[in-house]
C-alpha cells in the first residue's frame, strides 16, 4: 500500500501547509501536485472512462487541474475547510468530469453519476470487479474468471455504500485512512474498520470460489 507523508502529519503541520500555500502561492501548489502525483494518477486511472484510454493523457488532466488550483488558491485560502490534498483531488475530479463531457458528450453521465464521481464513489460495480480480478488473481480459463467475477460482484453489491467507497478509495486510489476519512466525512477509525469489513467480504467471496471442487 502506497503511504505518503500526509499519514504522519499533525494538526500543526497541516496548518503549516496552509500557511506555506499562503506565502508561496503557485510554487507551493506545484509542490502539492508533485507530492500527491501518484495518488492523483491512481484516481484518474480508475475513474477515467475506458474509451478515453489512448485519447486522453492523465498528464493533461493533472496540468489543467494544477492551473485551476493556482487560479483558485485565494478562494481556498479564505476558507481552507478541507485538507489541501482533498482540495486538489476535488479539482482533479472536476477536470475529469469536464473531459468526459468534451470527449463523450454531455449525455454520457446523468446528474447522479456526476455527483457520484465528484464524491469518489465507484462508477459501476463492474469496473471495481474488473480491477479486483486483475489484481487478485489470474485464472487461466475464461469460464473461471467469469464465475469469480460474478461472486466478487455479488459481494460488492451487498456491501454498505460507504464500505464500498472506502474499498475503492483505499484499494484503488491508494488513499490513507485519514484521507479516506476526510473525503467521506467520517472518523479515521471508522474508515479503517469499514475497509477491514469490506476486505473480509471479498475474501469470503474468493474463498467460496476456491473451495468449489469444480474450480480445481
Amino acid at each position: 500500500m502506497f503511504v505518503n507523508w500526509w499519514e504522519r502529519m499533525s494538526e500543526e503541520s497541516y496548518d503549516d501547509v496552509v500557511e506555506k500555500l499562503a506565502q508561496e502561492g503557485e510554487s507551493a501548489v506545484a509542490e502539492l501536485f508533485s507530492q500527491y502525483r501518484v495518488q492523483l494518477e491512481q484516481t484518474l486511472h480508475f475513474r477515467m472512462d475506458p474509451r478515453l484510454l489512448g485519447r486522453v493523457d492523465a498528464n493533461d488532466v493533472l496540468q489543467e487541474a494544477y492551473l485551476n488550483a493556482a487560479k483558485r488558491l485565494p478562494e481556498y485560502l479564505k476558507a481552507p475547510n478541507v485538507p489541501p490534498f482533498i482540495w486538489i483531488r476535488s479539482l482533479t475530479l472536476n477536470v475529469l468530469i469536464d473531459t468526459h463531457r468534451r470527449h463523450l458528450g454531455a449525455q454520457r453521465r446523468d446528474v447522479r453519476q456526476q455527483q457520484s464521481l465528484q464524491q469518489g464513489s465507484p462508477m459501476t460495480s463492474q469496473i471495481v470487479v474488473r480491477e479486483l480480478i486483475g489484481q487478485l488473481t489470474s485464472p487461466s480459463q475464461a469460464a473461471m474468471r467469469t464465475e469469480m467475477a460474478a461472486l466478487v460482484e455479488a459481494a460488492i453489491e451487498e456491501m454498505d455504500e460507504i464500505d464500498r467507497e472506502v474499498l475503492v478509495l483505499r484499494h484503488f486510489e491508494q488513499l490513507t485512512n485519514q484521507q479516506v476519512a476526510d473525503v467521506l466525512g467520517i472518523k479515521k477509525a471508522a474508515a479503517s474498520n469499514r475497509y477491514v469489513r469490506a476486505l473480509g467480504r471479498l475474501r469470503e467471496a474468493l474463498s467460496e470460489f476456491e473451495s468449489d471442487p469444480n474450480n480445481e
